[in-house]
């Protein structure tokens, strides 16, 4: 769709404006039907002169209806008291030091919401305005941010009462009746409420990694990493757990690169994983140490490793939902944020991570690493 005036019979004229290389529709070479948000633009005299395709569809507007009209009467809004958007914002005649409205929520005919974003151009700083410039997006995306932050503190209350009642019972009845109990049986509550806060404490460290991964904000300390001696290490402590040391099965190939990576975080991705295997598999858990290509682009070689089970494994429709918030593979408890924790953690190396089908049945995860030093030493 062309910007310009409309052609359809009766629509007031309106002259085409200039170009400019400050982002004007009207410049040749730009098409505003290729933004994915709405896009209304008022000339100085307050008439449409762009309505792209994107401001068609949330409005249900035909653009060659919306051209030429004036801007309150081709986008009419109303704030959620049901107050007209344009009357009270007066953006021709209003304050001469106003430059935009700040997104906000608004009501177009039919109650639909949308996101409405106002700029005002001015030749001067405070002359008359000769654009008005309008942002539409959808809430939908906005909505499904808050559901799934809703989602999240919903988990974190139920996943945090049931530890904090425990913790909460058990003192206040070893407060109450010390001298009643024998040592056996203040023990037995102790580690109980030693139990529980181990668990707060890592329910919190989650939110804390989510929180990071979210904003991007997730620090990686990269150090020399033996990728083989920290998948022993939690072999080891699953079989001083009780767990059967033939169940686990390490095949590490050699020679491996040098892994330069944040130790901690990288346990966390291991523990995880085999955790999920030991839990939700049956069987052998294999775990296999690669060299392979970089997940990078340009990059040499990368580190590979693979935790296999030969249990029931995932379903085909589950797949994809693998690694998203509050996925659970089993009713096994868990709150369903560890896997998207493991994904972020891994994209943060630079790397990736997949899940597939094992060649004995059950769950594969698989997660590349580049082979990356500190910065110091680039």
């Amino acid at each position: 769709m062309s910007v310009g005036t409309s052609s359809a019979p009766g629509a007031q004229q309106v002259p085409r404006p200039s170009a400019s290389r400050t982002g004007d529709p009207a410049e040749p070479g730009f098409d505003p039907d290729d933004l994915p948000d709405g896009l209304v633009v008022a000339d100085e005299h307050g008439h449409v002169i762009c309505f792209n395709a994107a401001a068609e569809r949330m409005t249900a507007v035909r653009a060659a209806d919306a051209l030429g009209q004036r801007l309150e009467k081709a986008l009419p809004l109303e704030d959620l008291e049901g107050r007209r958007w344009w009357q009270l914002t007066d953006p021709y005649g209003g304050l001469a030091i106003r430059r935009r409205q700040p997104e906000r929520n608004l009501l177009l005919p039919g109650g639909r919401e949308v996101l409405v974003s106002a700029r005002y151009v001015r030749t001067e700083p405070t002359g008359p305005v000769h654009r008005v410039v309008v942002s539409l997006r959808d809430t939908e995306a906005r909505r499904r941010t808050e559901r799934s932050h809703a989602e999240l503190i919903a988990t974190v209350a139920h996943e945090l009462r049931s530890p904090l009642t425990s913790v909460k019972g058990f003192t206040a009845t070893l407060l109450a009746k010390w001298e009643r109990f024998t040592d056996d049986q203040k023990r037995l509550m102790l580690e109980t409420v030693d139990a529980d806060a181990d668990r707060v404490t890592r329910l919190i460290a989650e939110l804390l990694d989510i929180s990071r991964i979210d904003s991007g904000r997730l620090e990686v300390r990269r150090q020399p990493v033996d990728i083989g001696a920290a998948v022993g290490r939690h072999i080891q402590a699953y079989v001083a757990a009780g767990q059967v040391a033939d169940r686990f099965l390490l095949r590490i190939e050699q020679p491996l690169p040098a892994l330069w990576a944040d130790p901690d975080k990288i346990d966390q991705v291991l523990s995880n994983l085999i955790e999920n295997a030991v839990r939700h598999g049956d069987g052998t858990v294999t775990i296999d140490i690669t060299a392979t290509e970089s997940p990078r682009e340009g990059g040499d070689t990368g580190t590979s490793v693979t935790v296999s089970d030969e249990g029931p494994g995932i379903p085909e429709e589950s797949m994809n939902r693998v690694f998203t918030r509050f996925w659970r593979g089993s009713k096994r408890g868990g709150t369903g944020l560890g896997l998207y924790i493991v994904k972020g953690i891994v994209e943060a190396h630079g790397g990736t991570i997949t899940v597939g089908r094992a060649p004995g049945g059950g769950a594969q995860f698989r997660f590349t690493l580049p082979v990356a030093a500190p910065a110091f030493m680039a």
